[in-house]
């Protein structure tokens, strides 16, 4: 195969990734057929089934673009960042501006939407959604862990509290966007977060600096 087929695979499995994360975010994995994106995208269904093989496997490819697309605009910001209160700040704030463009522009959250689809259905689906909530909790975790080892939080702070306490905010406020569509549900949001790092940190200077 050449190399200039071999890139028109690849930008054609781009493609259809990219709408069976949009059809599983919108409305579920059970939705997302090899038939369904082969019409959508003007392909054929012999050449999108000899991509994946199977619904399943079309299933599990569409989670790891998800988790791809939210390493890059969630993760990547925050790693940009130096250890400690910034980073964290920027990691709330980068999950907000993602939910805030897939849910502002008539889309959905992908793993709010696939998980509640799938949190009571065992299997490989399953799992590959627990393995990326498990993922992004346990970085949102380390992250709080680093900016205690700097001094920059307060030697009482629960780093696994406090990180649930960020990650729940922020499913509260992509699904009360989804359900009342009222987009100040993220400034609220980001408010609450700020106010909550506030608290947390170390010196009375340091608050405003976060809320600010």
């Amino acid at each position: 195969m050449s190399d200039i087929q071999t890139a028109r695979g690849q930008d054609t499995r781009r493609a259809i990734l990219r709408e069976a994360v949009r059809v599983g975010a919108v409305e579920g994995l059970d939705r997302l057929t090899i038939g369904r994106l082969a019409t959508s995208l003007g392909a054929s269904k012999s050449g999108v089934f000899g991509l994946f093989g199977s619904k399943e496997e079309l299933q599990l490819a569409a989670i790891e673009e998800a988790k791809a697309e939210f390493i890059a605009s969630v993760i990547s910001p925050a790693l940009r960042q130096p250890s400690g209160l910034v980073r964290l700040r920027t990691l709330c704030e980068a999950w907000i501006d993602h939910l805030n463009e897939d849910i502002g522009s008539g889309g959905a959250c992908f793993f709010l939407s696939v998980g509640s689809e799938y949190g009571a259905r065992p299997g490989r689906v399953r799992d590959a959604i627990v393995s990326v909530w498990q993922q992004w909790h346990e970085f949102h975790r380390q992250t709080v862990i680093e900016a205690k080892q700097l001094g920059e939080i307060s030697a009482e702070t629960d780093p696994a509290q406090l990180a649930f306490e960020l990650a729940a905010i922020e499913r509260a406020a992509a699904s009360d966007m989804i359900l009342l569509g009222d987009p100040a549900v993220f400034d609220r949001a980001r408010v609450t977060m700020l106010r909550l790092l506030g608290e947390c940190a170390i010196g009375g200077d340091r608050a405003p600096a976060l809320i600010g």
